[in-house]
């Protein structure tokens, strides 16, 4: 490619020149117009020196206008001619780039490294919740069950039962039984624990049991209604008629004692295996147990007490009935 002629001085006749002259023109007019190469442009380039820096501003002005550069990119005279239109749409591109931020990390800016928890956040930071007056009340300790029933008449030991929590045998029941019969009381009969139809009714031995029990008693003179107070060792059912567990015995065992304290029964009869275990406190067989008196220490002195079979025993084993016949009369004889 070749470079361009300079330009030269307008052509003038005399005339004109002293005319010129005259207003103080001359010079001016008739002097040649600067020419622009292109290898005075200026490119950005990345790391130049200082030495390259002052001779890029030594080169000659540049009459068309260049996109300004930032402080840290100093520029460097191009030795190429370069084609108008690139110049154009780099510069175009320069302007439509949004600007990209860098975060400066590391020890070599100085200033600490932002965490990577911090800048992954999507939002402000969670706020505390506020405590409210339940959260920040303390739950009273729970009274054991034998401090609570100390002082309670009959009424309020029943309340207590059928408020009673003291074991997790309360999730499942419908009703607590708490016994039923009569106050004052001659005989106090002690069974195990609460059947299905006890559990639906709420009351003790109901049911086929209890049509044999309450002709038992009948048979040696004795009525719920006007002689005997029947109640249960545990006071709710266990799921599926099993055994009651040692923590739960412990739990209702305070309700019984406190019922005997305050009906102050003349003999107790106890029927089951576990019902006599636990009043007595021993692991003996009830064939072991049944058969003689027994005497159950009380703050207020010694109750005798009769061991005997069960009444859902005796449905399942009628053969057994006859030993029952025995209990029964050794209760009723004695003085």
């Amino acid at each position: 490619m070749s470079l361009p002629t300079p330009a030269t001085a307008p052509r003038v006749n005399p005339l004109q020149r002293i005319w010129l002259r005259e207003i103080g023109m001359e010079r001016l007019w008739l002097r040649p117009a600067p020419v622009v190469t292109p290898s005075a442009a200026t490119v950005p380039v990345a790391g130049p020196s200082a030495d390259m820096a002052s001779a890029v501003t030594s080169q000659a002005p540049v009459s068309k206008a260049v996109s300004p550069v930032p402080p840290a990119a100093p520029t460097i005279a191009a030795n190429a001619v370069a084609p108008a239109a690139a110049v154009t749409q780099d510069a175009g591109a320069a302007v439509e780039q949004p600007a990209q931020v860098v975060v400066p990390t590391g020890r070599a800016t100085g200033r600490p490294t932002i965490p990577a928890s911090i800048l992954n956040r999507s939002g402000p930071p969670p706020r505390p919740v506020p405590k409210t007056v339940e959260d920040e009340a303390v739950e009273a300790p729970r009274v054991p069950v034998a401090e609570a029933v100390k002082n309670a008449t009959l009424d309020e030991l029943r309340e207590q039962v059928v408020a009673c929590t003291a074991c997790g045998l309360c999730q499942g029941r419908r009703h607590a039984v708490f016994g039923q019969g009569a106050t004052p009381t001659r005989w106090l009969v002690v069974g195990e624990a609460p059947g299905e139809q006890e559990d639906r009714q709420g009351h003790p031995f109901v049911g086929r049991s209890g049509q044999l029990l309450d002709a038992m008693l009948a048979a040696v003179g004795m009525s719920r209604d006007t002689d005997v107070f029947i109640t249960n060792v545990i006071k709710c059912r266990p799921p599926g008629n099993r055994n009651p567990k040692p923590e739960e015995i412990a739990s209702c065992s305070p309700y019984l004692m406190r019922q005997i304290a305050l009906l102050k029964p003349e003999r107790i009869l106890v029927l089951g295996r576990f019902a006599a275990q636990t009043l007595l406190g021993t692991d003996a067989t009830i064939g072991s147990l049944r058969g003689r008196v027994h005497q159950l220490k009380t703050d207020d002195g010694e109750i005798p007490l009769i061991v005997s079979y069960h009444p859902a025993y005796l449905l399942r084993s009628p053969s057994e009935k006859a030993r029952a016949w025995q209990d029964l009369k050794l209760a009723s004889q004695m003085v």
